[in-house]
């Protein structure tokens, strides 16, 4: 059994176990309560020969957080998104022993996400979620003794009156930005070099012809602005009418059918790389890329600054439409949509061609079938 005793303000707890620790442990709590809970779950690990890696000497690198982080993304797969948001973690609370990772910690942390960084119920839940997934598996490994993230209440990410009083209410917003019946005529028009409304000039776009390209598979295909932009000829199979998808945002492969649209809009743009139409003249394919922006640099610092770059192509151009709310993202959605409304796959088919990882997302989109359950009411 652990010694406890109280030293001023703390209480200071002794473990020790002649055939498992090679000296006495030593650990502070700010309370006897935590103290009692957290060596109560120490014990019956070393009751079952286990030596948590935050106790053994022989590797003195796994106490604080940011070993933690290290060790789970060194040894399992995750997603992109997941790391970036574990990598961020790390360098905000890595220094923070992991012995300290209780509940209070974990209601603590959530609390300053709300009332200190203001971060909207999504966010918070991300960012809960990935270190819960990477505690989970300390846990398992013997790292940590517990994952008190899990014990967070339903509902946790949500702003009560109490957080309001630190920062404004913050709620899960879905954006919904269709394009209206005259926009993409507008958008396309502008694309084509016609003079916008208010304008003394045309819209001069560089390598038009890719502009126009990646805006009709946005909309015809839900591909991501990055996932097209770093496609290769060989990830495009004309005869198969196929994108094959290496490595999406959320880590997975797919494939992506092409309509009878998409696959037009290929072919021409294609000729028009061939022929040096359309502002293309300067570009034939280097590196075996399909469009001229990417040079396979897959630094994230660089894939960010091409990305900000095609967006505001892209902004100019919607701007210059009369649209300058919409993002180019929208596309994604107005496929989507499209995919709804204009085909009879399920739901379940239609999250294999978007890529959505959860097809529950979906149900978002579930209206715009109504006429169809209608038919099947008495």
């Amino acid at each position: 059994m652990a010694t406890k005793r109280q030293r001023g303000n703390r209480w200071e707890f002794i473990v020790r176990r002649k055939r498992l620790l090679e000296k006495p442990y030593y650990l502070t709590f700010d309370s006897e309560k935590e103290g009692d809970a957290y060596v109560e779950k120490l014990e019956a690990l070393l009751d079952r020969g286990i030596v948590p890696e935050e106790l053994s000497l022989k590797k003195p690198n796994a106490k604080v957080v940011k070993d933690l982080i290290k060790n789970y993304l060194v040894n399992v797969s995750i997603k992109t998104d997941e790391h970036k948001l574990l990598v961020l973690i790390s360098a905000f609370m890595g220094d923070k022993r992991l012995t300290e990772l209780n509940y209070d910690w974990a209601e603590k942390w959530v609390q300053d996400m709300k009332r200190i960084k203001g971060l909207k119920p999504g966010t918070i839940r991300h960012y809960v979620g990935a270190m819960a997934r990477c505690m989970d598996w300390g846990k398992r490994k013997g790292l940590i003794l517990d994952s008190p993230l899990r014990d967070l209440p339903r509902g946790y990410a949500s702003y009560t009156d109490a957080d309001a009083l630190y920062s404004e209410k913050k709620i899960d917003g879905v954006r919904d930005r269709r394009l209206e019946s005259n926009e993409e005529a507008n958008i396309r028009a502008v694309m084509n070099g016609e003079k916008p409304e208010d304008s003394l000039r045309p819209l001069s776009l560089y390598y038009q012809g890719a502009i126009e390209c990646v805006f009709d598979l946005a909309v015809e295909t839900a591909m991501r602005l990055r996932e097209i932009y770093t496609l290769e000829l060989a990830q495009v199979s004309l005869k198969k009418r196929t994108i094959f998808l290496e490595k999406t945002k959320n880590g997975s492969k797919r494939q992506v059918p092409l309509s009878s649209v998409a696959m037009a809009v290929l072919k021409k743009y294609l000729s028009q790389v061939r022929d040096g139409d359309r502002g293309m003249g300067e570009f034939k394919h280097e590196g075996g890329w399909l469009f001229p922006w990417w040079d396979g640099d897959a630094d994230s610092k660089a894939l960010k600054k091409i990305t900000s770059r095609i967006s505001r192509q892209y902004s100019r151009v919607f701007a210059a439409a009369g649209c300058s709310d919409l993002r180019f993202h929208d596309l994604r959605h107005e496929a989507t949509s499209r995919f709804f409304e204009r085909t009879e796959m399920s739901d379940i088919e239609i999250a294999k061609i978007t890529g959505h990882s959860d097809s529950r997302i979906l149900v978002r989109y579930a209206n715009l079938r109504a006429s169809d359950l209608a038919r099947k009411l008495w």
